[in-house]
């Protein structure tokens, strides 16, 4: 298992979602969106307090649900990163809620004011990536201050999603459970060409030791290798490594 680095694969996938792309999720089924912002060298602390202070509330005011923010905790992403998911109530009102968001006067006013004050934040855009719950995805609630995330991507060989998706629902979702693993939410991205490929998942842990025995645990569980023994008669699941990104909770975030 490998700690991902953003500036790669999440990066680069999020940089195809913000292109027009055919959406593969019904028009008026609740999205979540994976939103992550690399900030320029410093400016971490300054994107922060414009979320704490204002962002939360607008997004809340143009009916955008927050579901929860996090930090990475390896370097360097620990300082220039925020990684956060939203819930729409559908493909198109997400549309409607960032245009209203864009347009609205107090936020073109926080904006203005956070760049005469701090300067450039951002080093890029933000990524987005459009994701609707896969049907073994536990229901998604209010995350902890007192726990570690893993936000996790997996990239399936060509033709291989449902496989992937199978044993996760038939074998890994259980035996993460087992292994003191949590479950937070399962998702497939909506847009081609990842809602063909890839899978997002986030996972909760009391701590990063722990994290790591339950892993160990789980790799060596011998029902986890008949069952990835058994899915992978005709190859590999995947087309790459997993990729993985460990997470705190920040302060402001919504949280039980």
């Amino acid at each position: 298992m490998r700690t991902h680095v953003l500036a790669g694969g999440l990066w680069a996938i999020g940089l195809i979602t913000l292109v027009p792309a055919d959406v593969l999720h019904a028009k008026d089924s609740p999205v979540y969106e994976l939103r992550i912002y690399k900030c320029e060298p410093g400016k971490l602390p300054a994107l922060n307090e414009r979320f704490r202070n204002h962002t939360l509330r607008l997004f809340e005011k143009h009916g955008m649900e927050n579901v929860a923010y996090w930090i990475p905790t390896d370097e360097p992403q620990s300082t220039d990163t925020l990684i956060y998911v939203l819930r729409h109530a559908s493909r198109d009102v997400a549309k409607q809620s960032w245009k209203a968001f864009l347009e609205d006067p107090e936020w073109q006013a926080v904006a203005k004011a956070s760049q005469e004050k701090d300067g450039k934040i951002l080093a890029g855009p933000p990524i987005s990536v459009y994701m609707a719950p896969t049907d073994f995805s536990p229901e998604i609630g209010p995350a902890r201050h007192d726990r570690l995330y893993e936000l996790r991507v997996y990239t399936a060989a060509e033709g291989k999603l449902d496989a992937m998706h199978a044993r996760f629902r038939d074998h890994t979702d259980r035996l993460f459970a087992r292994h003191g693993l949590r479950s937070y939410a399962y998702w497939q991205a909506t847009d081609a060409p990842q809602s063909k490929t890839t899978m997002y998942y986030i996972l909760e842990s009391p701590g990063r030791e722990q994290a790591q025995e339950s892993w160990k645990a789980f790799g060596a569980d011998p029902e986890w290798q008949a069952a990835k023994q058994a899915s992978e008669v005709n190859g590999s699941l995947l087309a790459q490594r997993p990729e993985s990104t460990y997470m705190t909770l920040v302060d402001y975030s919504p949280a039980e």
